[in-house]
């Protein structure tokens, strides 16, 4: 089945997902992180992409970004995956492909799904058993949302804002949605992430089909 094309609109919130090729590391030591987000950081303001939340794995990142312009957040992966593949073949003297083809990301709706998203985002250590908490996890946005580390990448969304009037009403707030988990919901991020269509009820999986004349259901299949 033909691959869909990546939906993206100015301001709505896109849950991203790069892998590496064929699930190989892309991240052997903390300099090739921080490589890694110096460089997210400097095409996120090029191409003027605010970056709400993320995690770097060793063999796949998730983000979770908005741009001011439907072409922002392709701009960035293209030139993010070139400049560090490039850095990458070079310091470990190999050539080829590092990532996993196309970048993968989905629309998500603001109203119930984007916080879930960010926990979801933070949450990937502790489901891969790195870690017993996303805050002991160094390579991931948990630090700045839950506990107020300063950071040049993190736009704050106005969802994540509205959580309280002060900062530290607002990381008590965040803290607390990492208690529990809405299994459905979960399985719904998941789903989305693999598929590309959009994160959202009804209305929204509409409004964006309306919007970009692209299908936000799987096609059903014949019975033959």
């Amino acid at each position: 089945m033909a691959r869909l094309p990546r939906v993206h609109l100015a301001g709505v919130p896109e849950h991203i997902i790069q892998r590496g090729n064929n699930r190989q590391l892309c991240f052997a030591c903390d300099e090739d992180f921080a490589a890694y987000a110096h460089w997210l950081k400097e095409y996120a303001n090029k191409f003027q992409v605010h970056m709400h939340a993320w995690v770097f794995m060793t063999n796949h990142v998730h983000l979770l970004c908005s741009a001011s312009n439907s072409s922002g957040i392709s701009l960035m992966m293209q030139s993010m995956g070139r400049q560090y593949v490039r850095y990458f073949n070079q310091r470990y003297q190999r050539s080829g492909t590092l990532w996993e083809g196309r970048f993968k990301s989905c629309l998500v709706q603001e109203e119930r799904y984007l916080l879930a998203v960010y926990r979801y985002i933070e949450m990937n250590p502790v489901r891969a058993g790195m870690v017993a908490s996303p805050a002991d996890y160094s390579w991931s946005s948990y630090a700045i949302n839950a506990l107020g580390k300063t950071s040049a990448l993190c736009k704050p969304h106005s969802c994540y804002l509205a959580l309280a009037k002060n900062d530290a009403e607002r990381q008590q707030a965040y803290r607390g949605f990492f208690n529990q988990m809405d299994e459905a919901l979960l399985a719904d991020i998941r789903s989305t992430a693999k598929s590309g269509m959009a994160l959202g009820n009804e209305r929204f999986k509409q409004e964006v089909a309306d919007l970009t004349g692209r299908r936000q259901h799987p096609e059903k299949r014949g019975t033959g």
